[in-house]
């Protein structure tokens, strides 16, 4: 199987749609392989995916950072839409630990009754815990505890899939874990939500300025960019994701 990976950012902006993106959802396809990974599933991630052309339906595993709306909010969106297409691959969900309860409440609250409902595909869940690393149905996942409130660990996380290292933030404050998951990373997407004000729970332009030389990766992008950084492009100092921006590593 040939090494490589193509990242497509189907959606990479904030929770309050800060201009015009959609929410979190990074595309991962493996070279030669049909399956994707999903990195993150944030609400509008359905309409992001078939906006670029991805089908829903090659998605094997979405890896979720953390339980907050604007990253996992998609998935009854995304398991509904594979019912309707008359999906038959499996899906597995992976995330902080409690997600499968919390995927549950979150289609019940969206849709009543949509847990009950038999489909000719398996979802099945896997929790990612802070400090190991799991096997998942295409590459593994190392997961460090991110700073960022959510009813359930936040997590930082590196995956290791197609022959490359992609680490990502996630939503967080700085923390030096960081570093360990950016170190020898082909790609460290991170979030950057402001650009030197400091937010509680969030990282910002500045902070990752001044720990550029401590990250140890490739190659650092930026997501999750509220107008605070949006309205300044030419004060940003790193690549910038955007709807639509693809990478081939």
């Amino acid at each position: 199987m040939p090494e490589g990976i193509t990242v497509t950012f189907a959606g990479s902006g904030d929770a309050f749609g800060s201009g015009g993106r959609l929410q979190a959802c990074i595309h991962l396809r493996p070279a030669g392989q049909q399956e994707a990974v999903l990195l993150d599933c944030g609400a509008t991630s359905l309409a992001a995916l078939k906006r670029q052309g991805l089908d829903p339906g090659e998605i094997a595993v979405v890896v979720i950072s953390h339980l907050h709306g604007d990253h996992f909010g998609g998935l009854p969106f995304l398991i509904l839409d594979g019912q309707f297409h008359r999906r038959a691959r499996p899906l597995q969900v992976a995330g902080p630990p409690g997600i499968a309860a919390r995927l549950h409440q979150a289609m019940e609250v969206m849709f009543p009754g949509s847990t009950g409902v038999s489909r000719r595909f398996e979802v099945t869940t896997t929790e990612l815990h802070p400090g190991t690393t799991t096997a998942l149905t295409h590459g593994e996942a190392t997961a460090w505890e991110a700073r960022h409130p959510s009813g359930a660990p936040p997590l930082i996380l590196r995956l290791d899939i197609g022959g490359r290292r992609i680490a990502y933030t996630g939503d967080t404050a700085w923390t030096d874990t960081i570093t360990a998951a950016a170190h020898r990373a082909h790609l460290l997407i991170a979030e950057s939500y402001t650009l030197d004000r400091e937010i509680r729970h969030h990282l910002s332009h500045g902070e990752l300025t001044r720990h550029r030389a401590e990250l140890g990766c490739d190659r650092v992008v930026l997501t999750h960019l509220s107008d605070d950084v949006l309205d300044r492009p030419g004060e940003v100092g790193f690549e910038v994701a955007h709807d639509g921006l693809i990478l081939n590593l």
